[in-house]
């Protein structure tokens, strides 16, 4: 890809620390490192390694435009990068298919346990909870273990957690079991990001999660069509059944191809005290904390979307099962095409940060525009200009969750599963406070969900203004 200009420091430089000259190279995977090599320090960000022991010190982060540096990788990885990239495109989609295959079922899954809608709605924030916390046990863990054994294990227990959730008499226990899954299943989601850090790094991380957006999307797109068909033929309970058998088809795949990432030389020898120890040196970051923030809350917005959009498009405008599965795979098509704009197109030519901050500024846009239609200011509106700006708000996700993530895991050149962990946490446990306020008001109104869908967009924004200050670091790139 041609260079069009220099591209701008992702963050704002840390203290005596020059930042690296601008580069925007294509993406590839990282070299192995050579024997003895010491692949926590990068020719840009000028910082060792963690020690052994799990210091909690964080090594001083990096430009976006940083080369590609000696760092993990195996040669077998490299030489199967596509494959990498599909194994890793389903471990992301786990949270979309445990969510999005179920929606279509939430009205049925209400009535057939004789539970309100609020009830139903907590067994979104049940997994979305477990997703979370996992993510904070399973993350260390990978930086310890390596990246196999544990994301094996979790695999595992999802696909038997799933499993039981077919089999729950109650809502209670449908709750539960929800919350084993969400736990178990956080191991895909944080150890798939952990693999991305140690394969690549800078302007090419970006693009890979850009790319993985490509496949991990889909799921989003056939999840409530599969959903809706198995609703043809079975009830709920179906959907369970389906989403066991793809949790053990991913763990065969996992199983049979994706190697170490991390090799032995590089894990932390810490326990649970260094990891702390870690997390809190990582959250002491004003810049890495104000990405994790801002995309924690965007990530709340779309949730809001997920746990509401069921009731608000079947129930309020009387739409039936099947064309809320289109309309949802519509909205993720958007999304997609956004995160290949991103990556194809943005990513290297354009600044992250303003990419973020544009993905930002139309996310409250297109919420505010929800909000005032749900309210009557324009008078009584159908479903089309309520489905317009939904596909909006998901469409700008393509610009805002990629690049948090990878604008956060830029400055964690070591524990990249603890990193991985609190971008994961902090998404999931405010997605899990958002989801029971959109059914606050009862099933009748579509506001609860704007206004929480407008207070997170703006929350994203003022951590991402407040404490990433993008500002500050194109103001240091042009002095340089």
């Amino acid at each position: 890809m041609p260079e069009t200009g220099p591209a701008t420091a992702a963050h704002e430089p840390p203290p005596k620390t020059p930042p690296a000259e601008p580069t925007a190279s294509a993406p590839a995977p990282r070299p192995a490192p050579a024997p003895g090599a010491d692949s926590g320090s990068d020719s840009d960000s000028g910082s060792g390694s963690d020690s052994a022991a799990g210091s909690a010190a964080v090594p001083a982060p990096r430009t976006e435009s940083a080369p590609a540096a000696p760092r993990a990788g195996t040669a077998a990885a490299r030489r199967t990068g596509l494959l990498v990239m599909v194994v890793l495109g389903g471990l992301s989609a786990l949270p979309p298919l445990s969510m999005d295959m179920y929606l279509p079922a939430l009205p049925e899954v209400a009535s057939a346990l004789a539970s309100p809608a609020a009830t139903v709605q907590l067994t979104l924030t049940a997994c979305l909870a477990g997703m979370a916390l996992g993510q904070l046990v399973i993350g260390p863990m990978s930086d310890r273990w390596g990246r196999r054994r544990p994301l094996l294990a979790g695999m595992a227990l999802y696909v038997l957690a799933t499993a039981v959730c077919a089999l729950a008499p109650t809502a209670e226990l449908l709750i539960g079991f929800r919350l084993l899954q969400g736990l178990a299943g956080a191991a895909g989601i944080v150890i798939a990001r952990a693999v991305v850090r140690d394969l690549y790094e800078g302007v090419e991380m970006a693009k890979f999660f850009s790319s993985l957006m490509l496949i991990s999307g889909v799921a989003p797109i056939i999840a409530p069509l599969i959903g809706a068909q198995v609703l043809r033929f079975a009830d709920w309970r179906g959907v369970f059944v389906v989403l066991a058998a793809v949790g053990l088809a991913l763990t065969l795949l996992v199983w049979r191809r994706l190697d170490e990432t991390l090799p032995p030389e590089q894990r932390h020898t810490g326990g649970v005290g260094a990891a702390l120890r870690t997390m809190r040196g990582l959250l002491a970051d004003r810049v890495f904390a104000g990405y994790v923030l801002a995309g924690g809350f965007s990530f709340a917005a779309l949730f809001a979307y997920i746990a509401a959009s069921p009731f608000v498009v079947q129930e309020i405008y009387g739409a039936s099962a099947q064309t809320f599965s289109l309309l949802f795979g519509l909205n993720s098509v958007g999304l997609i095409l956004a995160g290949q704009v991103n990556g194809k197109l943005l990513v290297g030519r354009v600044s992250l940060d303003k990419v973020l901050a544009c993905g930002i500024a139309v996310v409250v846009a297109a919420s505010a525009a929800l909000l005032l239609m749900s309210a009557g200011v324009f008078g009584p509106v159908g479903l089309a200009p309520v489905a317009a700006a939904l596909f909006v708000l998901m469409s700008a996700m393509g610009l805002v969750l990629p690049n948090t993530n990878a604008l956060a895991l830029m400055r964690t050149p070591q524990a990249a599963g603890s990193a991985s962990a609190l971008l994961g946490t902090s998404s999931f446990l405010v997605g899990a406070a958002a989801s029971p306020l959109v059914g606050i008001a009862g099933e009748d109104t579509a506001v609860p969900m704007a206004v929480v869908q407008v207070c997170c967009g703006l929350l994203a924004a003022g951590c991402f203004l407040g404490l990433c200050r993008p500002w500050r670091s194109r103001g240091a790139a042009a002095a340089a």
